[in-house]
């Protein structure tokens, strides 16, 4: 396949966008060129040509009004427009390429298209490094001079750094969908609504705080051993629903079990949202003195 984008400075929407149909058809041949005759004669234009067009391979936001905006505002650049015809193929469902768009694409496309999502909150601290930052970094200082070749280099590093990004975001969502019907499952199958246990150590917030209103902890194997973790009462919460007893908070190996009677028990985070025991049985005492005793 035969993709034409546009030459001298690129920004992450061209480059994941030509990542991205890389991923979707194997080994590209890509031109960077704004001569008309070759442009017209490629199978895919990416960010030049001044149309948005998918069945016609034309994925371009530049023309006059733009090509579209998501519902929240954040309008598309041609690594949102690339994503959203292939993503869903690429993820494996909408709901992974919804949650790609998320983390990833549409803070590409908003700081292509001029939009702030995010500002500092310190004064003297500038916003953190972005992927659109890293990207745009390999381009040309000012006091360098280069070749065409040696552009053409720039923007085949800068491929090689956003294609294994697209495919680890592509495998993160898809570990996630599973994790979310782990948990579902768990959820269902709670023996006590208060406490849902989970027999693999996976992520569990998102579920649990908007399916399980009841839910006070969760039970999971940590490294240690298992771990009973409070539920926060919203995502991103520090406050829980129900902290561990006040007494445990801090304590370590043989002060924790003469506490607790719990022979096993590892330690208890000052925090009192999480405690640990080495054995399934301790973590099950302690969940049961945790919904007696906080």
């Amino acid at each position: 396949m035969l993709v034409a984008t546009h030459p001298g400075n690129f920004h992450a929407d061209d480059v994941f966008a030509v990542a991205v149909l890389g991923l979707v058809h194997g080994p590209l041949e890509l031109v960077r060129t704004r001569d008309d005759a070759r442009v017209e004669a490629a199978d895919v234009r990416v960010d030049i040509g001044g149309r948005s067009n998918p069945e016609a391979g034309d994925f371009d936001h530049h023309q006059r009004g733009g090509a579209g905006e998501r519902a929240n505002g954040i309008r598309y650049a041609s690594f949102g427009l690339v994503w959203r015809e292939f993503g869903a193929a690429l993820a494996g469902s909408d709901e992974a390429a919804e949650s790609i768009d998320e983390r990833l694409v549409q803070g590409v496309d908003a700081n292509d298209t001029g939009q702030t999502i995010a500002a500092p909150i310190l004064d003297g601290v500038r916003p953190p490094m972005t992927v659109s930052g890293m990207i745009g970094g390999l381009n040309r200082r000012w006091d360098e001079e280069l070749s065409p070749a040696e552009e053409r280099a720039r923007f085949d590093e800068a491929l090689a750094l956003a294609g294994p990004i697209i495919a680890r975001e592509i495998a993160s969502a898809a570990a996630q969908q599973r994790a979310v019907r782990i948990v579902e499952a768990a959820v269902r199958g709670a023996r006590d609504a208060r406490v849902i246990e989970l027999e693999r150590d996976v992520p569990w917030k998102e579920v649990v705080v908007a399916q399980a209103p009841a839910a006070l902890f969760v039970v999971y194997p940590k490294r240690q051993g298992w771990g009973l973790e409070a539920v926060p009462r919203e995502l991103g919460s520090f406050t829980n629903r129900r902290d561990l007893p006040e007494a445990w908070a801090g304590l370590d190996g043989p002060d924790l079990a003469r506490l607790t009677g719990v022979d096993d028990a590892l330690f208890a985070h000052a925090k009192r949202f999480l405690v640990v025991a080495r054995s399934r049985a301790g973590i099950d005492a302690l969940a049961e003195q945790a919904l007696r005793d906080a």
